[in-house]
């Protein structure tokens, strides 16, 4: 583990996370994973929220049903960050791209749909 720290709470040790699981697993492309990751939940977010199928989705996005059971599950090796922005402008959602520096010395990147604001670290 990598990213967090160790101490020790009330006479136990414990591990406290980066806020990234992958960094602190000690993933070579965390941040990368990372951030696939908070775009695929907001895409399964609009999806849960409208209370479509996975085959109401697949039709929408224009991919098969067995892709969207793949982003629902955290599958993410398939899906480029073009596919997922894809994904999010025909849901609706504008996607805007900012980078600034980060407490850590990495890229931060913003996802901004219209109504949300998706910070990805």
């Amino acid at each position: 583990m990598s990213g967090g720290y160790s101490t020790t709470v009330g006479g136990t040790d414990v591990y406290v996370g980066s806020g990234n699981v992958y960094e602190d697993m000690g993933l070579d492309d965390a941040d990368e994973l990372f951030a696939k990751a908070q775009l695929a939940h907001q895409i399964n977010t609009i999806i849960k929220e409208r209370g479509w199928t996975q085959a109401q989705a697949a039709a929408t996005l224009g991919v098969s049903q067995p892709n969207i059971s793949l982003l629902a599950r955290g599958r993410l090796s398939n899906f480029s960050f073009d596919r997922l922005f894809k994904f999010l402008n025909k849901l609706g959602q504008e996607v805007e791209i900012t980078t600034a520096p980060h407490e850590r010395d990495h890229k931060q990147i913003m996802a901004r749909p219209l109504t949300r604001r998706v910070s990805v670290l």
